[in-house]
């Protein structure tokens, strides 16, 4: 959980740093291509090719390839078509697709993960929820695929590494997941990018240096070390901690509008489906044993 936790603060400030200093300045591509080399560069130096086996190493490229290529490009899209706040209002359906997949994975349903999934929903909803305009419903299509490209990420690498040994140091293979979101982000800034809207001060390199090295780079390995080190339910449930985490930086930093009533209402229903996923997997593991 202290993963989870520690990203979900890192991340918090990078969703303020892309909207202030990158969105609609730098192309969007180009800014994922960036994270995603800066990332990989990251994991280069510690990677051990022989630690897996050609299935294992396909398995995890494919799913940085999912998880950051392909979600990038259909979050991307989604704001040519959608207002901020119904992206937004849209992407906090993640924690449902992370109980459904996470359960069809390991064979199993776990009718109480999704009820704690639903409440962190409703939490974010809370928060976020400013009206729809009309036609929207491409717009909302585009997002679930973002959400369910995350959450198919963050499920298949516990799947996968539930069947890799416990003394086997992940930094060493993670490169791997990289290099599979490479195939994907740099074929897209060559066909769809824009080169003549790169970075054009120090401060949006500055930028992209930390969202890829530490944002992407460091962010995504320990997130996804603390999505197997969780249950599924503590796992949906965080998705949705970053909404009331980055709209508290955004307006003690930025000091952007925010309803602080909506938003303490919303990150404490958050907390309390946490709460209520903690106290029943407490009971639950005696019962086990």
């Amino acid at each position: 959980m202290g993963y989870l936790v520690g990203v979900t603060v890192l991340w918090a400030f990078s969703f303020s740093l892309i909207g202030v200093y990158l969105a609609g300045q730098v192309d969007s591509y180009f800014a994922v291509a960036m994270r995603v080399v800066l990332a990989a560069l990251v994991f280069l130096p510690f990677l051990r090719p022989g630690l897996l086996r050609g299935r294992q190493r396909l398995a995890l490229m494919g799913l940085g390839a999912v998880q950051l290529g392909v979600m990038y490009i259909f979050f991307y899209q989604s704001f040519l078509l959608l207002s901020v706040p119904e992206v937004l209002l849209f992407t906090i359906f993640t924690p449902l697709y992370i109980t459904l997949l996470d359960d069809a994975l390991f064979g199993r349903f776990t009718p109480f993960y999704l009820l704690t999934a639903v409440l962190a929903v409703l939490g974010a909803g809370v928060i976020r929820y400013d009206g729809l305009d009309s036609g929207f419903l491409l717009g909302f299509l585009v997002v679930q695929g973002a959400n369910l490209c995350f959450a198919l990420g963050q499920v298949g690498f516990r799947r996968l590494s539930a069947e890799l040994p416990d003394s086997l140091p992940r930094h060493s293979v993670f490169a791997w997941f990289y290099l599979g979101a490479l195939a994907v982000a740099l074929p897209a800034f060559a066909l769809l990018g824009n080169a003549s809207a790169l970075p054009a001060t120090p401060v949006q390199w500055g930028v992209l240096l930390w969202l890829g090295l530490v944002a992407s780079g460091v962010g995504y390995f320990l997130w996804n070390l603390g999505a197997t080190r969780v249950d599924a339910g503590a796992l949906a449930i965080m998705n949705n901690a970053l909404i009331p985490a980055g709209l508290l930086v955004n307006l003690v930093i930025w000091n952007r509008d925010a309803d602080l009533v909506r938003l303490a209402l919303g990150g404490a229903i958050i907390a309390g489906s946490l709460w209520l996923n903690e106290c029943w997997l407490k009971r639950r593991v005696p019962r086990a044993a």
